[in-house]
């Protein structure tokens, strides 16, 4: 916390504008060394006011950039630290001079996510706060940034304050009675000690359970579409995304390795990722390709299970199917204009009856249920 930190706070690339922040103790003195008006003549910087001027070079009294700077004098500041900003236009080069001239004065390279780690340990935001913070910036939905935000904004911290407040309330209450026993204290009732502790423990599974909700929110809910070669998973993840993201070809083991591509649904970023058909082969990258499909469904929330309906039977295909989990598995039967015969008995015997719920499709337009199929199951 003692060292003055600089970083550039926007992200890499060329854009109209770029922010390289300072904080610390030496942020004033630092930009006092190297702000200078359109004449070469220091800037009275001021907090909470926009100045417009030059980042120059002491040394050599060349200028870099013409800036905006923004001082926000301690402890008034993210960091609660004096922190200045600096608004330089955004070329990789103009930003990484006025790094490079800021180092030189004295500052460091701040670590990442240092500048809220600061923010945190000056006790402007809790613990939880600070991991919204990422959670805000890499929201992929509406919905997701939502949940970020009223996160960042403390809604949980209040939740599990209260929930603190309640138990040592109840505590208290166990310690008093305990300790002055002798005396005229009413012990508690059975009926309440028993009816609070379970209203707290149910209190603490609501907190629990949101855990998963904002889980998917940040990461997504990764779909892992899988199943025997050419059955049209390629087809349907295209359809999906409504690009053509996968090749896709009438020969068997086109796709050798997983494509990961990632849509909004219903708010929800779902993250469907393209597999190579499991099958029994001897071509070694094939092979690669198929044990990454078993590791893919493994970890992830929903196998979208895409069968050939034409087909009655298919060689090995408890072997080939035995590493999708029935509880996070959805059945696809595709190409159902070529007709139905596909080996029902045999998937009965694998999964429960009422998770055999079928989804028909062939024709593109009819891909769509089975994105909201997804929805419903998680």
């Amino acid at each position: 916390m003692q060292d003055t930190i600089v970083a550039i706070s926007t992200p890499p690339g060329e854009g109209a504008i770029g922010i390289v922040r300072i904080s610390g103790t030496d942020a004033l003195s630092i930009i006092n060394k190297i702000f200078r008006t359109k004449l070469g003549e220091p800037v009275r910087i001021t907090p909470r006011k926009v100045h417009l001027g030059n980042i120059t070079d002491p040394a050599t009294g060349i200028p870099l950039d013409e800036v905006l700077v923004t001082f926000m004098k301690a402890p008034n500041s993210y960091t609660t630290q004096d922190v200045i900003e600096i608004n330089c236009h955004g070329g990789p080069i103009v930003l990484k001079n006025v790094l490079d001239l800021i180092t030189t004065c004295g500052a460091r390279i701040a670590a990442p996510g240092e500048f809220t780690l600061r923010a945190f340990l000056g006790g402007r935001i809790d613990l939880a706060q600070a991991e919204a913070v990422m959670d805000v910036i890499r929201s992929r939905t509406d919905r997701a940034c939502r949940v970020a935000l009223s996160q960042l904004k403390g809604e949980l911290s209040e939740l599990i304050d209260r929930l603190r407040e309640d138990l040592l309330d109840f505590i208290l209450q166990l310690e008093v009675r305990m300790d002055f026993c002798e005396d005229d204290v009413a012990p508690l009732d059975a009926d309440f000690k028993n009816k609070r502790v379970k209203e707290i423990i149910n209190e603490i599974d609501k907190i629990l359970a949101s855990f998963e909700k904002g889980k998917i929110f940040r990461e997504g809910l990764r779909t892992c579409i899988a199943g025997p070669p050419n059955v049209g998973k390629s087809t349907l993840l295209n359809t999906l995304l409504g690009k053509e993201r996968a090749i896709v070809t009438h020969l068997p083991g086109t796709t050798r390795d997983s494509i990961e591509e990632t849509i909004n649904l219903k708010g929800i970023p779902l993250v469907l990722i393209d597999t190579a058909g499991i099958r029994k082969s001897n071509d070694l990258v094939e092979n690669i390709g198929i044990k990454r499909t078993m590791e893919e469904a493994e970890n992830a929330d929903v196998v979208i299970l895409v069968l050939d309906a034409s087909i009655p039977e298919v060689p090995d295909l408890a072997e080939m199917i035995g590493f999708a989990a029935p509880e996070k598995t959805m059945l696809v039967l595709n190409k159902t204009d070529l007709g139905v015969n596909y080996p029902r008995r045999f998937l009965e015997g694998i999964f429960p009856a009422e998770r055999l719920s079928l989804i028909h499709i062939s024709e593109p337009t009819r891909l769509l249920s089975i994105s909201y199929a997804v929805f419903c199951l998680k």
